[in-house]
């Protein structure tokens, strides 16, 4: 399970610094998406695996399954570490991301966010907690 927040930079060559604690799960080689919410999303190749075979077995008839599953395979990338612990973060995804510079790389569970520092900050200063949490519960998660 990925979790902490680390906050890096995109060098000028376009590569980003992968998290020791985060590689250790993630391995020398894995996925890297288009996310929701104008970040990406980070997958070991087992997780992507799973998800691909859930994208899989949506509908073709279905016209929202096909955009769904088109948005993130078309939007995903193989990406390998380097022998510094970096990746090279692919121009579109970075475009599609906004991220030129500051960026934060964000454990979820089973996966990693990835966000331009602007980004991160403007959607969080919108969440409010509690409001959410009272939402949670309808979903049957409590504290």
């Amino acid at each position: 399970m990925f979790m902490g927040r680390y906050n890096h930079t995109i060098d000028p060559k376009g590569r980003l610094s992968i998290p020791a604690k985060y590689r250790e799960i993630l391995g020398e080689e894995f996925v890297v998406s288009k996310g929701m919410d104008g970040c990406l999303f980070v997958y070991a190749n087992d997780a992507w695996k799973a998800f691909e075979e859930k994208l899989a077995s949506l509908p073709l008839i279905n016209e929202e399954a096909r955009q769904f599953a088109r948005f993130f395979l078309s939007g995903a990338m193989n990406v390998t570490v380097d022998k510094q612990g970096r990746i090279l973060m692919p121009t579109d995804l970075r475009e599609f991301a906004g991220l030129e510079k500051d960026v934060v790389l964000a454990g979820v569970g089973s996966k990693i966010e990835i966000w331009s520092l602007e980004k991160w900050n403007e959607n969080n200063s919108k969440v409010d907690i509690n409001k959410i949490s009272q939402g949670m519960v309808n979903l049957g998660l409590t504290i």
